[in-house]
């Protein structure tokens, strides 16, 4: 006689509409089997254009874009840090990274993901199970005087992230306190997206199958 099934066994795979590997990893960790499908979309920001609802359109329209088998769940999500009611994007030199960074030195900012939920039918004649929603925390950095800017910006850790910096990585040491998700910051408010999708009826995660953080020591030893 066999095993019965694990509680959550096939409901837990996912189509991920992004190429963030903080958000994949995030959503392995607590279990899911994801199908990565990047969306490639204009992430252009319009003019004018207020820092929410920037990353609620972008989040939808990856959403929309993805190609999905039939009867798949979608995930979308994208992240901006925001300040006095600035967009600050990815900088593309070190002088635009330390120029963001002494913005954000000394002060409280935010960083806003917007996700779109989509299931099976959704965008057709069928409808379907939609949510959208904009999870936003606020971050305050601590005062960096020129000589830890330079260090840090010679580190090249701010490359390709939003507001030069981010949490997960040498920039942690920058940052004195977090006031609401944790995981916003990184990239993907994961108890709101598990509260979403279990208010939906979607893809549940399954914590048995999930893993921690990976451990650089085999030995398991932080010496």
């Amino acid at each position: 006689m066999s095993a019965p099934a694990a509680p959550g066994a096939g409901l837990h795979r996912l189509v991920l509409a992004s190429a963030s590997p903080r958000r994949r990893e995030l959503l392995e960790r607590v279990g899911f089997t994801l199908d990565v499908r990047p969306a490639g979309i204009d992430e252009t920001e319009r003019p004018g254009e207020a820092p929410a609802a920037y990353v609620a359109r972008v989040a939808r329209g990856k959403a929309d874009a993805v190609s999905r088998p039939p009867g798949a769940w979608v995930l979308a999500a994208d992240t901006t840090v925001t300040i006095d009611g600035a967009i600050l994007g990815k900088a593309a030199t070190p002088e635009e990274a330390a120029a963001m960074l002494r913005r954000l030195s000394g002060r409280a900012h935010q960083v806003m993901t917007g996700f779109s939920i989509e299931g099976p039918g959704d965008g057709g004649a069928g409808g379907g199970r939609r949510r959208d929603a904009v999870v936003t925390s606020e971050v305050l950095m601590i005062e960096l005087d020129e000589a830890t800017l330079a260090d840090y910006v010679a580190s090249g850790d701010w490359r390709g992230k939003a507001g030069a910096y981010a949490l997960q990585g040498i920039a942690a040491a920058l940052v004195r306190e977090v006031r609401g998700s944790v995981t916003n910051v990184i990239g993907l408010p994961l108890a709101e997206v598990l509260a979403a999708l279990r208010e939906l009826d979607g893809p549940r995660p399954h914590f048995a199958a999930g893993h921690s953080a990976a451990d650089p020591s085999p030995s398991g030893s932080s010496t």
